[in-house]
């Protein structure tokens, strides 16, 4: 909503509603109190408040109510964002979600009919090592996935008797990491993992820490089949620790070629297929898919920082592009 239409309201509402009213000084809205750590998320009850204090002062409720509403229109995007808050942050962009209910996708998950509470769903399973995955709700409504894990810990989300068209699927999912690996040199992690009849752990979503580099960089990366265990990290994709964003990716299985979209955007530089690659000089092949796993898996011990705290939400898999819900979809 501009501003320049809120001032025309405004102005209206003052010329017909309430052309002799002369308002007195505003009585402060009443402070919130918040948990340590909790970003303010975006709520009608500091305005009721102020409304039914505004009423018993004499004032117009219509005008308190009015007030509040044009209050709760111009108030800042920061009020709506938050840690686990689902709008106003990357990758989860200021869209109505249209959930999992009802959708034609070959998998979808976005956690808000589940409890709160273990990780459990009739429609997939879950295994960990050193690592606990939790529905936490979040700020705004619904619920998103929370995995925890301490030192070389791995925790997933497991899809089984998954069925891809042609061997060929899109993946989504909205995650955020609280902190890469820093320590050891060479430390390597995985988001996403895909594996099937026929050699390979497919890894479309991991990456790497790299010293001379002094970060962790996204790469995609195999290990068990003829190619070897490799991660093709590229120096033009740094991984981002504590900031949401969405993450795509597809596995063509007619050239076996992975690509990587964050946040809507492509990342070419991460793209391998059957002959370009970071493995050993054959040819990379998919294995025939079945099972996809998402979460969390550090491979060296003793890391810097000890412990990981990764969240997920909006997991999709589909037989054409789902899009990050802003406008960078296709196939529909």
């Amino acid at each position: 909503m501009s501003p320049s239409f809120m001032r025309s309201v405004v102005h209206s509402f003052r010329r017909l509603v309430m052309p002799s009213f002369r308002p007195a000084a505003p009585a402060p809205l009443p402070s919130v109190v918040r948990p340590a750590g909790v970003a303010p998320a975006r709520s009608p009850k500091p305005f009721a408040a102020w409304a039914e204090a505004s009423a018993a002062r004499g004032r117009s409720p219509l005008l308190a109510g009015v007030a509040a509403l044009l209050l709760v229109a111009t108030a800042p995007a920061a009020w709506g964002a938050a840690g686990g808050d689902h709008t106003h942050r990357p990758g989860h962009p200021s869209v109505p979600r249209s959930g999992c209910a009802g959708t034609s996708l070959l998998f979808c998950e976005d956690f808000d009919a589940l409890a709160p509470g273990t990780a459990q769903s009739s429609a997939w399973g879950t295994v960990a090592n050193n690592g606990t995955l939790t529905v936490e709700p979040v700020a705004s409504g619904g619920n998103d996935l929370h995995i925890g894990t301490q030192g070389n810990g791995s925790a997933f989300l497991q899809v089984d008797n998954f069925t891809a068209p042609g061997n060929s699927f899109w993946g989504r999912v909205r995650l955020r990491v609280g902190a890469f690996p820093t320590a050891p040199d060479w430390a390597h992690w995985t988001i996403v993992e895909a594996t099937g009849d026929g050699a390979g752990y497919i890894r479309p979503l991991g990456g790497q820490y790299v010293p001379d580099a002094g970060t962790d960089l996204w790469g995609v990366g195999s290990d068990g089949g003829p190619t070897g265990d490799w991660t093709a990290w590229q120096r033009s994709v740094p991984a981002q620790a504590g900031a949401w964003q969405c993450v795509e990716w597809q596995m063509d299985a007619t050239d076996n070629r992975i690509s990587v979209w964050i946040d809507g955007e492509p990342k070419s530089d991460l793209t391998v297929d059957t002959t370009h690659h970071g493995g050993n000089p054959v040819d990379f092949v998919f294995p025939t898919f079945h099972t996809v796993k998402l979460g969390w898996q550090l491979y060296q011990g003793n890391p810097t920082p000890a412990g990981y705290d990764v969240r997920l939400d909006d997991i999709a898999l589909s037989s054409e592009r789902v899009g990050c819900g802003d406008g960078t979809t296709s196939g529909r």
